[in-house]
């Protein structure tokens, strides 16, 4: 490619880096990491996506959907430097692999393109990185097959960042299509050839002119932050190369600038560019360990930004050492508490992990059997418990599905499997409904649970039903009655015998259950008053409409026992019979729980977001500009729980897929006529 100007120097110490690779879905990741695998000579020749033999989609899901379902992790060597990438999903869906991982890369390669409709997700990845003061690049893929002006795509990228994007490179033009590139810093052209390295070309006519501009604007971006530059700039004075490069390099590390590089990454154009910047501009981990606050110590300290149980392997705890040296079999602690011994240090090279007796400062290696650490935590070698250095919160789950084996005898391996997935996802989480007795499992979407249940059945061998969960109704009363309850059984020896008379009505909204009683004259014994209670509640777990019975108040006002026959089992039956008989008569009625849900999406798809509220029974609260989040809305609403099930679905479809929402219960609303008469039929055909 050509000798480069800025002197020879790599990575502070040569300590390994890594890369974050993220980016919005199919934009080219996977395809990219394939493409720098190859120009470095990691791998013979370049993998695929579609073809299910590229590193980043190693994991069987992954090649079934052809998609990233999780982050691949994979070393190369580049100009004597080695450099780890972690190849992060670019699904919403799984996008907490992603947050996991970033506050431990040194810097990050935001792989896009030139396509408005996925603006809304470059955005949200950009946040994440901003706001954790990450440096970044954006390399501006699929630039063979541009249809505008890179200007123009500028623009449309540039309402995504939050700082200024600065183009280093312009493309050549051949008519329509881009047969190269201009680099900015270094005033080289520079023509593509299809999985070789770009050839120099003389740069002249209007090629010259275009640089020449570019140029100047790129120096402008930079001079915002530099005073010296500015003045070369206003007195017209060429700055020296070295300068410039300097000033990429420190604005780039705080976060002042955005760089922009282009290429092609199926045709594996741009991409020695891309690791020469890495190389001399992205920082090292000396600077990330400082970010993050590791303190100074000899005791290696490390951050595990990933956990893998694998199928005969045991657990893997992927893990970025900040400083310090970590041998195999060494004890490490862990910010939680927990302590281990290290069995085995793999390093990290696309699922073909090869073993190794040590790792380094910088590096980024699997350990083996530390199976009390979590994803999240900070481990060290030292005899005192470390301070936990990155707190990742995963996003609420926003669609559910209620699981059981289809074999009863795998109910102890569901159980199992369900927590190794969880530890491996903290994104899933399992509740087990009280009400139902179902198991449900929690996700970021249809894909999301749709993995987790592959992985359940291939990994763990379990054949899953499944149903949506049920919907948590409940029922009411309109009516207070007087009942009499009786239980009398007469079967030889002891009978059983139990009379109690009930005053039932109703409570306000949200009060419950209340009981009390009122008997005089010792009608009933008070030791079996706790048993008429019992039988109210056991009265009250199914009324008429088939639902649990809330907001009711019964007094124990008057009864009859018998000296042999009376019992506490007695009376608790003769209470739910009375129960149980008079609800009927207390004009039943249905209700559902409400939710309040919040939702986050684009501007330009708050229309839409209102019209599928309102479809869905909705009470819209209002909406509002996002807080710090221009050209974003928050819509509040009050919705029926049961249509919440699949909200996230159709509110992806209608934001390009960076809508997301988050719900609290709030009340329990009547439900009436034909709905109501739906709900309780569809219930008794489920029973």
């Amino acid at each position: 490619m050509g000798q480069d100007l800025r002197s020879p120097r790599g990575p502070q110490g040569n300590a390994a880096k890594c890369i974050a690779l993220v980016g919005p879905f199919q934009s080219g990741k996977t395809t990219l990491l394939e493409a720098i695998m190859a120009r470095t000579g990691a791998i013979p020749r370049a993998g695929s996506v579609d073809n299910g033999t590229s590193i980043g989609d190693a994991n069987a899901e992954a090649r079934a959907h052809r998609m990233g379902v999780g982050l691949t992790a994979t070393t190369t060597t580049f100009m004597g430097d080695s450099y780890t990438f972690i190849d992060c999903p670019g699904s919403v869906e799984f996008a907490h692999d992603m947050r996991a991982a970033l506050p431990a890369v040194d810097a990050a390669i935001v792989v896009c393109e030139a396509d408005a409709r996925k603006l809304p997700q470059l955005q949200l990845i950009l946040r994440e990185l901003e706001d954790l003061g990450i440096p970044r690049f954006l390399f501006l893929n699929k630039i063979d097959r541009a249809h505008k002006r890179v200007r123009e795509t500028l623009a449309t990228l540039q309402p995504a960042s939050r700082v200024p994007l600065v183009l280093r490179q312009i493309p050549i033009w051949n008519g329509d299509l881009v047969a190269g590139f201009v680099d900015l810093a270094l005033e080289r052209a520079f023509v593509y050839r299809e999985h070789k390295a770009s050839e120099v070309i003389k740069l002249e006519g209007g090629d010259l002119d275009r640089e020449k501009e570019a140029r100047f604007s790129m120096l402008e971006k930079l001079a915002d932050h530099d005073d010296a530059l500015m003045e070369q700039l206003l007195d017209d004075i060429a700055p020296p190369a070295d300068a410039v490069f300097d000033d990429l390099a420190r604005e780039l590390r705080e976060g002042l600038i955005c760089p922009v590089l282009l290429g092609s990454a199926m045709r594996e154009n741009g991409v020695l560019r891309l690791m020469k910047a890495l190389r001399h501009e992205a920082p090292g981990v000396a600077e990330t360990a400082k970010r993050l606050g590791v303190p100074d110590s000899k005791d290696a300290i490390g951050y595990v930004f990933k956990s893998s149980h694998l199928q005969h392997g045991g657990k893997l705890s992927y893990a970025r050492v900040l400083s310090g040296h970590l041998d195999d079999g060494a004890t490490l602690l862990s910010s939680s508490g927990e302590n281990g011994r290290v069995s085995g240090i793999l390093a990290a090279s696309g699922g073909h992990d090869s073993k190794r007796a040590s790792a380094e400062a910088g590096e980024t290696v699997a350990l083996g059997k530390l199976d009390h650490v979590r994803t999240g935590d900070t481990i060290s070698t030292g005899k005192t418990v470390p301070a936990s250095l990155v707190n990742v919160v995963a996003a609420s789950p926003v669609l559910a599905m209620a699981l059981a084996s289809a074999d009863r005898k795998d109910d102890v391996k569901l159980g199992q499997a369900l927590l190794r997935l969880t530890e491996e996802d903290p994104s899933l989480a399992v509740v087990n409904n009280a009400q139902t007795h179902d198991v449900v499992l929690w996700g970021q979407g249809e894909m999301h649970l749709r993995v987790a249940m592959e992985r359940l059945h291939e990994r763990f061998g379990i054949n899953i039903k499944s149903h949506p969960p049920v919907i948590g109704y409940q029922e009411t009363i309109r009516k207070p009655i007087t009942q009499r309850g009786r239980h009398k059984k007469q079967s030889g020896g002891h009978g059983q015998f139990g009379d109690v008379v009930l005053e039932i009505g109703p409570l306000p909204r949200g009060e419950g259950f209340a009981f009390q009683e009122k008997v005089v004259g010792g009608a009933v014994p008070r030791n079996y008053i706790p048993a008429v209670q019992e039988g109210v509640v056991d009265g009250l777990q199914r009324g008429p409409l088939g639902f649990p019975v809330i907001d009711v108040a019964v007094t124990l006002t008057d009864g009859s026992y018998h000296s042999v026959d009376s019992s506490d089992q007695a009376f608790r039956t003769a209470a739910r019979i009375g129960l149980t008989e008079a609800l009927p008569q207390c004009q039943p009625v249905l209700l559902e729980p409400i939710h309040t849900v919040e939702i986050v999406c684009p501007s330009e798809a708050t229309a839409k977001v209102n019209a599928i509220l309102s479809g869905r029974r909705g009470q819209i609260l209002g909406f509002d500009t996002r807080d710090n989040w221009p050209g974003w809305d928050t819509v509040r609403a009050m919705l029926p729980e049961a249509e919440i099930g699949d909200l996230i679905v159709e509110l992806r479809s209608a934001t390009a897929g960076a809508g997301s929402f988050t719900r609290g219960f709030d009340h329990m609303a009547e439900v009436s006529g034909r709905a109501a008469d739906q709900i309780v039929a569809a219930h008794r055909v489920a029973a």
